[in-house]
């Protein structure tokens, strides 16, 4: 039956999920300014354009986003790549965790938007998903992926900026509005993560009552993507173009879609 076939590739994975990771870190692109282009979907002239936008969003509030196509995924989720990369950059301010950013691979029909720990309750994971679902989706179905990314950051920044409310009123006008989509694929990523944290708590208390030592105070139990190590928090590098993150953080806060 259907449903035992699900439950038999859930319990596969899971435990996959279990067992330590020990494939090399993905490789990062480097941080050269506000849009990073790798897979080359945007021309010069939308790039400048997007890059005085970015800039401008900085310049007035802080927050910090970012685009960034990538030729490849690596053979990792775009959830698992994009708040690993998110940290690696460090984009946002490590005072306050206001970056975000906006994730396309088009190889594998993925986008993302990926938010700081300190946007979340801002850019929330519904608000992520309606402008991924009304302002991106739609171009990027019709082969249009500057127009696609261009919208997307004009909906970000107007969530940012306090204009939450036009873009839910877009999407509340679409004729298939009433007719929300469950995205199993995050659910099941969701129970998962889950899973794992169980796991971590377990296996640090199990530790503790063997060697009669506890982890401390210092950190958290649980750091997601934690076979990837610990990575770079890029507070102090800077990219080119005189651009670089302020050392802000990320847990996995936003919406994927696919095309």
């Amino acid at each position: 039956m259907p449903w035992r076939f699900g439950a038999v590739c859930l319990a596969l994975t899971l435990v996959l999920w279990l067992v330590p990771a020990s494939a090399a870190e993905p490789t990062y692109p480097e941080l050269t300014g506000r849009v990073v282009d790798d897979a080359q979907l945007l021309g010069p002239d939308v790039e400048e354009e997007l890059t005085d936008e970015l800039k401008a969003l900085e310049d007035k509030s802080s927050d910090q986003l970012v685009v960034v196509t990538l030729p490849s995924l690596q053979g990792y989720t775009i959830e698992d790549y994009g708040y690993q990369l998110g940290r690696h950059w460090g984009i946002g301010t490590a005072k306050l965790n206001n970056g975000v950013l906006l994730i396309v691979a088009p190889n594998e029909h993925k986008v993302r938007i990926e938010v700081g720990y300190g946007l979340e309750g801002t850019l929330t994971d519904a608000l992520s998903n309606i402008i991924i679902d009304n302002a991106i989706l739609p171009k990027f179905r019709a082969g249009d992926y500057a127009g696609g990314i261009k919208d997307g950051v004009r909906d970000i920044i107007k969530v940012l900026t306090g204009d939450a409310a036009e873009v839910e009123d877009r999407a509340k006008a679409r004729p298939d509005a009433d007719k929300p989509e469950i995205d199993w694929l995050m659910v099941i990523f969701w129970v998962l993560m889950l899973s794992w944290i169980a796991y971590s708590v377990y296996r640090n208390a199990r530790y503790a009552s063997t060697t009669g030592r506890g982890r401390g105070t210092g950190g958290p139990i649980f750091m997601p993507g934690s076979g990837w190590g610990s990575g770079s928090s890029g507070g102090g590098w800077s990219g080119g173009g005189g651009f670089s993150g302020g050392g802000g953080s990320f847990g996995g806060g936003g919406a994927s879609g696919g095309w």
